[in-house]
């Protein structure tokens, strides 16, 4: 699984690991929010529908952060806007954990957005030049494997500051973590070169501009990648934002209960985003996606819809969360090759990220829905139907293969 990693260079390697180390902070600081939206709705006196309100706050904010540092990359350089990306994000993390009311965590929840969504798009587009064509999806995909890496360090120090702490500080002290991810700019900066624009003599170049991408050529092909990232996203936010209340609201787990559930899903969801990134290079973009879809919507509709007791809801995470990560594993690499090198990071950025846009609602639809019909049955409603969108959408998409889709890969030599 990973013997493409000794045939890459040594620039590809100092590359990747930067990457996945941004992500996996990126992931650190995105998901304390779920885990601390218990002690959110006690401090400031929350109910669900705030709390699903910051949660499409901060979804909107990522969208439009993504879009613009798919451009920023465009126009300053992959490895510039990386910098500033991580920066953002983490500083931002860092004040929420000193806010005094409902309002100001709501704004600097979007402050933090702006730059999760913007680090995706820096990093990714970033790795899809660097890394040779035929190890993009298996590189791409064990990036996005850093999701559960971060992930599982938010359950693991939520896990402790919740036991150690009251719920009052312990939220505080995760979101003061979130500063770490600033060290990292330092390997970046003495790391990571420039990559070469990869055929961009001969690709035909637009204007580095946001609206490029919806020239006639392009829409039909930035629409429809939309729509893919719309319900990839969907999917995995109405499940995972509410997951960790669902368990201890709803199933009465404690909190060392809810961290044993949400470590068997993170380390399936790892180990999902490694095979999902074997699997695009081996099977194609389109077949990988699809297979993933099918297998969430059979699992959500087990894990949440149908009743089952604790050992069995145990039992079935780790099949959901390799599942729900195939798709945003697989992502990358399929919208890396849709766009010319010009508007790379502009189309994927956008693709990736409009979805956040959209599903931007089923946070705070998923609360609002709660009400009326549980938190369990709304949260597999709302992904049954944004994991079916992902279905449709990948079916109107071209595939591509990365040893077929582009011309070969220029290694970089810094």
């Amino acid at each position: 699984m990973f013997g493409w990693y000794r045939e890459i260079g040594p620039a590809e390697r100092r590359t990747f690991w930067a990457c996945l180390g941004g992500w996996s902070l990126d992931a650190f600081d995105v998901q304390m929010f779920g885990l601390a939206i218990p002690a959110l709705i006690a401090t400031f006196g929350l109910s669900r529908s705030d709390a699903g309100l910051i949660g499409a706050v901060t979804l909107l904010a990522a969208a439009l952060g993504g879009w613009i540092g798919g451009a920023l990359s465009d126009r300053i350089g992959r490895v510039r806007a990386l910098k500033i990306t991580v920066l953002w994000f983490a500083v931002s993390t860092f004040l929420a954990a000193f806010a005094q009311s409902f309002a100001q965590l709501l704004s600097l929840k979007l402050l933090q957005g702006l730059g999760f969504g913007a680090e995706w798009a820096a990093g990714a587009v970033l790795m899809a030049e660097a890394i040779r064509p035929r190890h993009r999806g298996k590189a791409l995909g064990a990036v996005q494997g850093g999701w559960a890496i971060g992930w599982g360090a938010a359950v693991l120090l939520s896990t402790a500051a919740f036991s150690a702490f009251e719920q009052g500080t312990a939220w505080r002290l995760l979101f003061a973590c979130g500063l770490a991810p600033a060290l990292l700019i330092l390997y970046v900066r003495r790391s990571v070169p420039e990559p070469a624009r990869r055929h961009a003599a001969a690709e035909p170049q637009a204007p580095a501009t946001p609206l490029a991408i919806f020239a006639p050529g392009m829409r039909r092909v930035t629409i429809i990648g939309a729509l893919l990232g719309l319900g990839a996203h969907g999917g995995f936010h109405a499940l995972f934002t509410w997951l960790p209340t669902y368990l201890s609201a709803e199933r009465g787990t404690s909190v060392l209960g809810t961290g044993l559930y949400l470590g068997i899903i993170i380390a399936a969801f790892g180990l999902g985003c490694l095979v999902a990134g074997s699997l695009v290079d081996r099977l194609g973009r389109r077949t990988t996606v699809a297979m993933f879809a099918i297998g969430c919507m059979i699992l959500v509709a087990l894990y949440l819809l149908v009743p089952v007791d604790g050992t069995v809801l145990l039992l079935l995470g780790a099949p959901l969360g390799f599942c729900a990560a195939g798709i945003p594993a697989s992502l990358a690499a399929l919208f890396s090759e849709l766009f010319p090198a010009g508007l790379r990071g502009t189309g994927m950025g956008f693709c990736y990220n409009a979805g956040r846009f959209a599903s931007a609602v089923l946070p705070l639809g998923v609360g609002l829905l709660s009400e009326i019909l549980g938190l369990g049955p709304a949260i597999g409603v709302s992904a049954l139907a944004a994991y079916g969108l992902v279905l449709l959408a990948v079916t109107l998409l071209p595939d591509a293969r990365a040893d077929d889709a582009r011309p070969a890969h220029r290694e970089l030599t810094r």
